[in-house]
């Protein structure tokens, strides 16, 4: 956890690869830990051939099955399923905005909003521009996505500078804006 905070958490991000695999391990939290997801991510990435939302668009129920075979990685048919339909929906988006990225970073105005924390519970489990963004990808098709999913995606993939102020990582992601 240490690490993934201290080098990932919160750099804005426009990779596509890597907002692909936020969206899977996010969207397999619902309901877990971050611990728990982290723990596994590597086995998330052998199992989902290490992201790609190409190849995840083509699975079909043989790899579904596999798939809730494989301890490794957390066994839902609803969000395996859920991850297939979201990689065609993300393709969808990268061909009409040009990049997933470009659809995504334009809900911030291409730059990270940055907050002012003081303490770690006073961070939301969500807002309004989460409840836009979710609302907006679940009528593209994402499923397991829902606003408390798609605020810690933002915060994980940089669009929000989610840090608390005390913290020193809060001073460097804002200067990698």
């Amino acid at each position: 956890m240490r690490k993934y905070h201290d080098t990932e958490w919160g750099i804005p991000q426009h990779a596509q690869g890597v907002l692909f695999e936020y969206i899977v391990l996010d969207s397999f939290q619902a309901g877990l830990s971050w611990a728990t997801i982290l723990k596994k991510r590597e086995n998330f990435r052998k199992a989902f051939d290490s992201f790609d939302p190409a190849k995840i668009a083509k699975y079909d129920n043989k790899k579904v099955e596999a798939l809730l075979k494989n301890a490794g990685i957390i066994r839902h048919r609803g969000k395996i399923e859920a991850t297939i339909g979201n990689a065609k929906v993300f393709l969808e988006i990268q061909k009409e905005f040009g990049g997933f990225d470009s659809y995504l970073w334009q809900w911030v105005g291409n730059t990270p909003k940055q907050n002012s924390w003081k303490t770690e519970k006073s961070i939301p489990a969500k807002t309004e521009l989460s409840d836009l963004v979710s609302y907006d990808l679940k009528k593209r098709g994402f499923r397991f996505f829902g606003s408390t999913i798609c605020y810690a995606f933002m915060q994980g993939a940089g669009l929000v500078n989610d840090h608390v102020v005390f913290c020193f990582r809060w001073r460097e992601v804002q200067r990698k804006r």
